[in-house]
C-alpha cells in the first residue's frame, strides 16, 4: 500500500505542527509517558534474526531529516522507498523514465548500509493513467499494448537497480479480502497472467533479487487461503516467488492475533518467506464504514475521531505498548520463519496515518515519535530478542 508523497508546504507544515506538539507534551508532565534513551538497537537484537527496517520519503534520502538518519543509523539495516519507486514517480509519460528521486534512494541506502527493498512494480493504484489507454485518447489499451508496457516498464527498472535491490514487491495488492481478485485493469485485460508476466520478467531482469508478493489483511481466512494458492501456482509454473508480505497496518483491536499468526504459519507452509511489511499501529478511533488498508478511503475530520492532538494519556500508552508487545511476541516466535520486518515510517510526525483515513489527525503509530526519540517500548521489544 502507500501513499502519495505530501507536498513540501505540508512536510514543512507538519515539522512546524510537531514541534509545537512536543512542547505540549512536555508542559503535560506527569500525564504522559516519557520517550527514553535506548542502549542497544533493534538491528542489534532483532537484526540478529530478520532484516528490520523502515519506509523512507523523499526529505529523508535527500538528506533533508538528520535526525531520522540518525535512527536509522542506529536500529535498522533495511530500507524500503515509500513512493519513489512505484510506477507514476518512475515512468510519467509514454518513453520516459525519471529515475532522479529513486537514484537518491538507493544512493542514501548503499551511504547508511541498508539493503534495498523496491517498492513495487506492480500496483492498481499510483500506477500511471497512459498505462491504461491507447495513446492519447480515452479508449482502453489492448491487451497486447498492456503486456508490453508492462514488460517494457519491469525490464526497464528492474535492469536498472540489477545488483542494487535485495528484494523487489514484484506485484502489490491483487487479491481482494474474499479471495477473489481484484478486478483492476490489469486483471480486466489480462487476467491472472499478469501476476506471472511480472514475476518472470523480474526474475529475467535480476536473477539475483528476492522476489515477493504484498498485501493487507492477509490475517483473513479467504485472503490467506488465495495467496496461498497464488504462490503453489507460480511455483507449480516454475516462476520464482521468494516471499510473502503481510501488510501489518494493524489497531488496537485488529487484526485478530489467532488469525494473523495462522497467516505466517501457512505462507511458511508454501515455502516461501514471511514478512511482516508496512508495519504500523493506528491509536485512533476510526469511522462506521472503514475497513481494509484501500487508500480511497477518506471520511471527514471529527473531534472524536481525532482526540489525542496534545499526547497520548498514560493509559492510552499502555495499551498501545500492550498491542506492541503482543505482535513482537508473535514475531519472536516465528523468528525461523519471519526474514524481515519493515516499519511504515520512522517517526510518528511522518507517518501518512496522520492522513488517512481522515485528513489533519495527530496519530502515534510508529515506535519513534515526533523528535525520533525511542518509545519506552522499544527496550522490551529488545529484550524480547536477547
Amino acid at each position: 500500500m502507500s501513499k502519495k508523497n505530501i507536498s513540501v508546504f505540508e512536510y514543512h507544515y507538519n515539522i512546524m505542527k510537531n514541534r509545537l506538539l512536543s512542547v505540549a507534551v512536555a508542559l503535560m508532565g506527569t500525564m504522559l509517558i516519557p520517550t527514553t534513551s535506548v542502549a542497544q538497537g533493534l538491528k542489534d537484537a532483532v537484526g540478529k534474526y530478520c532484516l528490520i527496517g523502515a519506509a523512507i520519503n523523499q526529505w529523508q534520502s535527500d538528506g533533508q531529516v538528520p535526525e531520522a538518519d540518525a535512527v536509522m543509523d542506529k536500529h535498522f539495516n533495511c530500507a524500503t522507498a515509500e513512493n519513489c519507486m512505484k510506477p507514476e514517480s518512475l515512468a510519467p509519460a509514454e518513453g520516459i523514465f525519471d529515475f532522479r528521486v529513486a537514484d537518491k534512494f538507493v544512493s542514501y541506502c548503499q551511504q547508511h548500509n541498508l539493503k534495498v527493498i523496491g517498492h513495487c512494480l506492480v500496483w492498481h493504484s499510483q500506477a500511471p493513467d497512459w498505462w491504461f489507454t491507447n495513446g492519447y485518447t480515452a479508449s482502453p489499451a489492448s491487451k497486447e499494448v498492456l503486456r508490453e508496457r508492462l514488460i517494457k516498464h519491469i525490464k526497464t527498472v528492474v535492469g536498472h537497480y540489477k545488483g542494487q535491490v535485495h528484494g523487489w514487491d514484484v506485484v502489490n495488492e491483487a487479491i481482494e479480502d474474499d479471495g477473489s481478485f481484484r478486478k483492476s485493469p490489469y486483471y480486466k485485460l489480462l487476467g491472472e497472467e499478469f501476476i506471472e508476466i511480472a514475476f518472470r520478467t523480474a526474475h529475467e531482469a535480476d536473477p539475483d533479487a528476492e522476489l515477493y508478493y504484498n498485501d493487507y489483511s492477509m490475517a483473513g481466512e479467504k485472503k490467506r487461503e488465495a495467496v496461498c494458492r497464488l504462490v503453489k501456482n507460480l511455483k507449480a509454473k516454475g516462476l520464482r516467488i521468494d516471499g510473502v508480505g503481510m501488510q501489518s497496518h494493524n489497531g488496537l483491536d485488529y487484526p485478530n492475533l489467532v488469525e494473523y499468526e495462522k497467516s505466517i504459519d501457512a505462507f511458511a507452509a508454501c515455502g516461501v518467506k514471511v514478512m511482516m511489511t508496512e508495519l504500523d499501529l493506528n491509536v485512533l478511533p476510526n469511522p462506521q464504514g472503514f475497513g481494509g488498508a484501500d487508500i480511497a478511503q477518506n471520511f471527514e475530520l471529527q473531534q472524536k475521531f481525532n482526540p489525542y492532538t496534545d499526547g497520548l494519556p498514560a493509559a492510552k500508552q499502555k495499551e498501545v505498548d500492550d498491542r506492541w508487545l503482543a505482535l513482537f511476541n508473535i514475531y519472536s516466535r516465528h523468528r525461523s520463519q519471519i526474514s524481515r520486518i519493515t516499519l511504515w515510517g520512522v517517526s510518528d510526525g511522518g507517518s501518512w496515518l496522520n492522513g488517512w483515513p481522515i485528513k489533519g489527525r495527530t496519530n502515534y503509530p510508529l515506535l519513534f515519535d515526533r523528535q525520533y526519540k525511542a518509545k519506552p517500548v522499544v527496550d522490551q521489544i529488545v529484550k524480547l530478542y536477547q
